[in-house]
């Protein structure tokens, strides 16, 4: 026996159903992260003192308070339109992206990528200074307040990456996406 069930979609004589239901729940990740995201902004906007991060964990964190009008790392600080624009195409392809699952671990990935997106592009249509040039809030710093150790960030941030790295992992352990990307690992693997 090779490990396979019958309920196994990605068999070769067999064509992958999509599977509503994960469709459904990339959604529900998705509608999670972006609303723990904007909850999160919202205390940060209302509770903390730019000038005056709040110190938990021994220092291991700070709540900073800040304002990004870039990308990662404050990239591209003179383009947040531009950032509003390609952020908008990602979160439309991800969405139709996620009416293609066939894999749980894929749900899971994309709705944290999703979420992510849309949860700092909500800040770029609807934040100061205006629409589609909003800046975005950030305030999780690690070691050291404002983000001298490392950059600091946000929920969005956090799934985002998180969600990245598992499509990383997922993709280098031969779980593609599709059946065919799996059967192509499988090929390679055999080789």
């Amino acid at each position: 026996m090779n490990g396979r069930t019958e309920r196994d979609d990605d068999t070769p004589d067999r064509a992958p159903r999509r599977r509503p239901a994960l469709m459904l729940a990339c959604y529900v990740i998705a509608a999670v992260a972006i609303g723990l995201d904007q909850w999160t902004k919202t205390l940060a906007v209302n509770g903390l003192d730019p000038a005056e991060p709040v110190r938990l964990f021994g220092g291991m964190v700070y709540l900073s308070l800040t304002r990004n009008p870039g990308a990662a790392f404050s990239i591209a600080t003179d383009y947040t339109w531009i950032l509003a624009i390609v952020a908008s195409a990602v979160v439309v392809f991800l969405a139709f992206l996620a009416r293609k699952i066939v894999y749980p671990a894929w749900a899971i990935a994309l709705g944290l990528v999703l979420g992510g997106a849309a949860g700092n592009l909500i800040d770029r249509i609807f934040r100061e200074p205006g629409i589609g040039l909003g800046h975005v809030v950030d305030f999780i710093s690690v070691l050291q307040p404002h983000g001298r150790a490392f950059p600091i960030f946000n929920v969005a941030d956090s799934s985002l990456v998180c969600g990245v790295i598992l499509i990383v992992l997922l993709e280098l352990t031969g779980h593609g996406f599709s059946p065919a990307a799996r059967r192509a690992a499988g090929k390679e693997d055999e080789q």
